[in-house]
């Protein structure tokens, strides 16, 4: 199958550090050309892939000071899809709305997966306009802000099998968090558990421009604590060491969480998640194997007292039964498939809802 696989311009794919979107598409693409299919993937121009490279522009925006419109070189993006879209038999889209007014008038079939959260009350009359849009949820919890949407499929995010493993646990014991600090992740409970656990905190996170201010007023006054270490942005090489060294990973989030990858990158490496009960982690955790499902700060403390009663071996297991990009790239195959078959008896890329 040709597909197009077109990714977001803010960080390379995948991204050199922090990055959540662009990573899953890195996998994704990579599955997919191993399954022994034509992949072009559209992306920035400092990308990486096995795949073939269409740079969209010359590299990842958060990387380039000078963008002061992020919207233009998308529109470019875009642009440049519409022009080779006869050359694919999907396109597979991952910047949410972008592309329904213009690709929903094209022959060929596209999708759109969404990454991000639903709940803005502006997203409803994008929806309401476009009721036939082809839409990939990544989890159950994100569809219910847009029940209207055309849902095709939930397809759980996933990593390469052997990305991320066990490890053997050296010096002393501590708590991970890992992932972004921003007001909805909730990094000051993650150091108010441990605090009350009387455990080591190492903080493994990005903090992006929007959120520097929150970061110097909020977060910044806690790092002092002597249980607190803050590494910071990590890279791919450095994650495995990182969540394997750590006796439970904490993901207390104030929000609803469409996916959260750190839970299965934890998972991989055979580490327990302690997470708050929001979004998908229902979804991602299942409760008294992979991790606790906690109410809150206290919930979370007593929970830490039960880590050791989880196996490291089976949360490691699960991730391979679950969460791996080959089983991501297999169910995408299959929404392509559908897309296609579709396409060829209607003359339409539109496909009922699931």
């Amino acid at each position: 199958m040709r597909i197009a696989q077109i990714a977001p311009l803010h960080e390379a794919v995948p991204p050199q550090l922090y990055g959540g979107t662009e990573r899953v598409v890195s996998y994704l693409t990579e599955a997919l050309v191993a399954e022994g299919h034509d992949v072009t993937l559209f992306a920035s121009g400092d990308s990486r892939t096995q795949a073939h490279l269409e740079p969209a522009w010359p590299r990842a925006m958060r990387l380039d000071p000078s963008i002061s419109d992020p919207l233009a070189p998308h529109l470019l993006l875009l642009e440049k899809v519409r022009r080779a879209a006869s050359r694919f038999d999907v396109l597979h889209f991952h910047l949410s709305y972008l592309p329904f007014s213009t690709f929903s008038q094209l022959a060929v079939p596209f999708v759109s997966t969404l990454h991000g959260r639903l709940d803005l009350p502006e997203l409803q009359p994008v929806f309401d306009a476009f009721p036939d849009a082809p839409v990939v949820s990544i989890s159950s919890s994100q569809r219910s802000q847009l029940p209207q949407a055309n849902w095709l499929g939930t397809i759980y995010h996933g990593l390469p099998e052997h990305l991320l493993g066990p490890q053997p646990q050296t010096g002393p014991p501590y708590l991970a968090f890992l992932g972004r600090i921003c007001p909805e992740k909730r990094v000051d409970l993650a150091i108010e558990i441990a605090a009350r656990a009387k455990q080591r905190l190492r903080i493994a996170a990005k903090v992006d421009r929007a959120d520097q201010a929150y970061f110097g007023s909020v977060i910044e006054p806690l790092l002092s604590r002597p249980h607190v270490e803050f590494v910071g942005e990590i890279d791919e090489t450095q994650k495995a060491a990182f969540l394997a060294g750590a006796s439970a990973l904490l993901f207390p989030i104030d929000w609803a969480e469409p996916f959260g990858l750190a839970m299965i990158e934890a998972m991989a490496c055979g580490t327990p998640v302690v997470a708050f009960n929001r979004g998908s982690v229902p979804e991602v955790i299942t409760d008294g194997v992979t991790g606790f499902i906690v109410d809150g700060v206290q919930d979370a403390v007593e929970a830490l007292t039960r880590i050791d009663s989880l196996s490291r071996k089976e949360i490691r297991a699960q991730f391979v039964a679950r969460f791996t990009s080959r089983r991501m790239a297999r169910e995408y195959l299959d929404i392509y498939t559908m897309l296609t078959r579709s396409s060829r008896l209607f003359g339409s890329p539109q496909v009922g809802r699931r």
